[in-house]
């Protein structure tokens, strides 16, 4: 297998002729290892990547930290990664849905870097473009200050954040080309590429791939250069939350 070295901005990423593995943990192997610094894409659970995560957790690897909008729900997504206690600490930015997450957190078994949405998407996407820090006023006066770097601009005050730059990025798209150039569907784009963007290696899981070129450039939502590993899953369960309310009386 031919591989080339591309440097992008200040890192360099793997270029490999073939990208596909046969299924999740071949894709897996050899990269994921105990208290690896992770980033998953997905909201809640649109846009997961269910067979990575099942892989993940079947490794057995353990002590990671997480970055991700959330945690999946009991049972489902990341869930099952708070489920067997592979996950130390979550860098997140709602934590909802989630009873075994609140059950650890609240007997401190959990750590949690509670972060706040727009952040959180801006630290990945700073830690993709090379960027190691930036000011915002969100969070300003709170508990999500408390310890960094506050300066004033223009009479305002800001906080320093740091971007994130996770050792392994899995994400999900809906379509690659041989190449890793991605498509996203609809909604499930939401955090994908900007985890993928900030991985150092990014394993991506996708329910179609169809041969380099097949996706006109205009189309192509990510560029293949943040794509390492690429895993077909034509099938994904795809669960949704769904809102329940309390039946009333006469309504």
């Amino acid at each position: 297998m031919l591989v080339f070295n591309v440097c992008v901005g200040p890192f360099f990423k793997e270029l490999r002729v073939n990208k596909i593995y046969p299924n999740a943990a071949a894709a897996l192997q050899g990269v994921v290892a105990d208290g690896q610094l992770m980033a998953v894409g997905g909201f809640g659970l649109c846009g997961i990547p269910e067979a990575l995560i099942d892989a993940l957790r079947d490794s057995g690897v353990k002590n990671l930290t997480v970055i991700s909008n959330n945690a999946g729900v009991d049972g489902f997504g990341l869930g099952k990664l708070l489920e067997t206690r592979q996950i130390k600490k979550m860098i997140s930015s709602y934590v909802g849905e989630n009873k075994e997450f609140e059950r650890q957190y609240l007997a401190g078994e959990l750590e949690l870097e509670f972060t706040p949405q727009g952040t959180l998407a801006e630290k990945l996407r700073a830690g993709g473009a090379g960027i190691p820090a930036f000011f915002t006023k969100t969070g300003v006066g709170t508990l999500v200050a408390e310890g960094k770097e506050l300066r004033e601009f223009d009479g305002e005050t800001y906080a320093m954040e740091r971007g994130l730059v996770p050792e392994v990025s899995l994400v999900k798209a809906h379509r690659a080309d041989k190449s890793g150039n991605l498509q996203f569907r609809f909604t499930a784009r939401n955090f994908n590429p900007a985890v993928a963007m900030a991985g150092k290696l990014t394993i991506v899981e996708v329910e179609e791939i169809v041969e380099t070129g097949d996706i006109p450039p205009d189309q192509v939502h990510l560029p293949g250069i943040y794509v390492h590993r690429l895993v077909l899953n034509a099938t994904p369960e795809k669960r949704i939350e769904k809102r329940t309310v309390t039946p009333t009386a006469g309504v």
